[in-house]
C-alpha cells in the first residue's frame, strides 16, 4: 500500500533534527527518512561515532542523510548547522528542535552554570534555529517547525526549575511564531511527551533519587510513571509518528498547538 505521507524523490523535503544522534531525535530522524525526506542529523558526538547510525538510515530507507557536529548552545553552532544543511540540500523544509539537557536539584542549590546551559540549549537554541529557517520557508511557501517540548512545558514538577522554565518558554515561542507565519504555509507546533525511556531520562534518575532520598527503582515507579496514568513509558516510535503526521498535508490546519503524548499525564 502506498504511504500518503511519503514524499516522492522529486519532491523530497529536507529535515533538520537537532539532538538526533540518540533517543527521541534519532527516532524522529529515522521516521522522516522512512517517509522519503533528506535528513540533517545533529549532535555534539564526534562524526565517526555517529557514522554507523547515519549509514544505517541511508541504507535502510534509501534516504540522503548527513550528520553535522555542532554545538547549538551557541549561535555560531546554529549558523554552522544551517550552512551545512544549505550546502548539502539547498534548503530546510522541516525543523525539529529536539536537543535538550536536564539537571535535577532544589532551586536553592541549583548550579548557576546548569541553569544557563539548560536555558541555552532547551530554549535559546530553538529561537536561533527558527530565526534561521523562517526566511527560506516563507520564500518557498511551505514549512514545518516542530518543537519537542515536554509535559513539563504544560505542568511543573519539583527540582526541575530550569527545565520546566525552558519548556514553558518553548511552548510560548511555538505559539508566537505560529501566529507570525500563519499566512505563509508554515505550521509551528510543540509535541509534549511524557516520560520516554531515553538516555536523558536515564541519566536524571540517580539525581532525582538523591534529591528525594529514595531508590532509583522508586524514582521510576513512584516519580516518573506515577505521573502517567498508563503506567508505561512513551515510546520513541509514538513521537516519531506524531512528528511525521505534523509534516503531512492532513495536518496543515494544526498550528500553534501543544500536543501532549504523555499517557494521560496532563489530563489529571
Amino acid at each position: 500500500m502506498n504511504d500518503p505521507w511519503r514524499f516522492a524523490v522529486s519532491d523530497a523535503k529536507t529535515a533538520v533534527v537537532t539532538g538526533s544522534s540518540s533517543g527521541i531525535g534519532l527516532g524522529i530522524a529515522e521516521g522522516f527518512a522512512a517517509k522519503g525526506m533528506n535528513i540533517v542529523m545533529n549532535g555534539i558526538s564526534p562524526a565517526e561515532k555517529v557514522e554507523p547510525l547515519r549509514q544505517r538510515l541511508e541504507e535502510t530507507h534509501g534516504a540522503k542523510v548527513i550528520y553535522v557536529e555542532a554545538n547549538i548552545m551557541k549561535p555560531e553552532g546554529v549558523r554552522a548547522l544551517m550552512a551545512s544543511a544549505a550546502e548539502a540540500f539547498g534548503r530546510v523544509d522541516v525543523l525539529v528542535n529536539n536537543a535538550g539537557i536536564q539537571h535535577v536539584a532544589p532551586v536553592e542549590e541549583f548550579p548557576e552554570d546548569k541553569w544557563d546551559a539548560i536555558i541555552a540549549l532547551n530554549l535559546s537554541a530553538a529561537f536561533h534555529t527558527i530565526r534561521a529557517v523562517v526566511p527560506g520557508m516563507k520564500a518557498s511557501g511551505w514549512g514545518r517547525i516542530i518543537n519537542i517540548a515536554s509535559a513539563h512545558g504544560l505542568v511543573a514538577s519539583p527540582f526541575k526549575s530550569a527545565y520546566v522554565s525552558a519548556k514553558h518558554g518553548l511552548v510560548g515561542l511555538t505559539k508566537t511564531v505560529a501566529l507570525e507565519v500563519a499566512e505563509h504555509g508554515i505550521t509551528v507546533n510543540a509535541i509534549c511527551p511524557g516520560y520516554v525511556w531515553t538516555p536523558l531520562v536515564e541519566r536524571q534518575v540517580p539525581d532525582t533519587a538523591q534529591a528525594r532520598g529514595i531508590s532509583e527503582e522508586e524514582v521510576k515507579r513512584d516519580v516518573l510513571l506515577a505521573a502517567q496514568p498508563t503506567k508505561e513509558f512513551v515510546s520513541v516510535e509514538h513521537l516519531s509518528a506524531v512528528a511525521s503526521f505534523l509534516c503531512s498535508d492532513d495536518a496543515s490546519s494544526i498550528t500553534g498547538a501543544s500536543l501532549p503524548v504523555d499517557g494521560g499525564w496532563v489530563a489529571q
